[in-house]
């Protein structure tokens, strides 16, 4: 890539964020939202569900069989805090991001994961530029904002566009991501234990791309912690933390 075209698809992304804000404000105008949670008009998500979802216990769940060396998530997705995933995800609701990012700071507290960094999931330039933000980055902000831990985003990148794991079987998972990511050389030598942030884990897949990416480059441990896991059998509940 030129160094014009580098600016050029900023700008277009940057273009492209921009007309996504003003289309779902249109949007609010002309059709009002409804609470992501009950239902409620005129609220993405209401006071009353982000109280019930700030009362959901932080009950972690490891995934069996895994290769990274910990795999840890704060409850099932399901009922309020899968819908609450949903509307911060896909909704534009980011005032969410605090309260989800909660969660996972309280189980980071109870883990005993040495670790040097942490990096959110990327996501491929487009998706993010259409969406107006990454998710992870979100909830690793916040994160980084209650336990005080080195966030790095430069570290990983997403190197070509995938489809959504949430369509797709078991095995399709596993292709759709297959060497989708690449670690920075900054990784290479440091032998860094480094925490994976993301939202929502099914198989873990898309975690342990993110491993394998960050090993390749000389990481030494590599962790990865989601808000919530999908029901599969795959995944063990642990002892559960204390409630806020």
């Amino acid at each position: 890539m030129t160094s014009a075209a580098a600016p050029a698809n900023g700008r277009h992304r940057w273009l492209m964020a921009k007309a996504t804000r003003a289309r779902d404000w249109l949007l609010d105008l002309v059709f009002p939202p409804n609470c992501g949670h009950c239902d409620r008009v005129d609220f993405r998500f209401c006071d009353d569900c982000l109280r019930e979802l700030e009362r959901v216990p932080v009950a972690l769940s490891s995934l069996t069989g895994d290769s990274l060396d910990g795999i840890c998530a704060t409850g099932g997705h399901c009922g309020v805090l899968q819908n609450a995933l949903q509307s911060f995800k896909y909704e534009g609701v980011t005032e969410l991001s605090a309260p989800l990012a909660a969660r996972l700071a309280q189980a980071l507290h109870t883990l005993e994961w040495r670790l040097d960094i942490m990096t959110p999931v990327p996501l491929f330039a487009d998706r993010e530029a259409e969406r107006g933000y990454n998710q992870a980055a979100l909830l690793s902000g916040h994160v980084a904002a209650e336990t005080g831990a080195l966030t790095r985003v430069d570290v990983l990148k997403r190197i070509r566009s995938t489809s959504q794991q949430a369509l797709l079987s078991e095995q399709e998972r596993q292709d759709n991501v297959r060497d989708a990511f690449e670690a920075s050389g900054e990784v290479q030598g440091l032998s860094l234990s480094v925490l994976l942030i993301d939202d929502v884990a099914t198989t873990g897949s898309t975690l342990r791309e993110c491993a394998n990416a960050l090993k390749a480059k000389g990481a030494g441990q590599v962790y990865g912690i989601a808000v919530s896991h999908s029901l599969s059998g795959q995944w063990v509940r642990q002892e559960a933390s204390n409630e806020y």
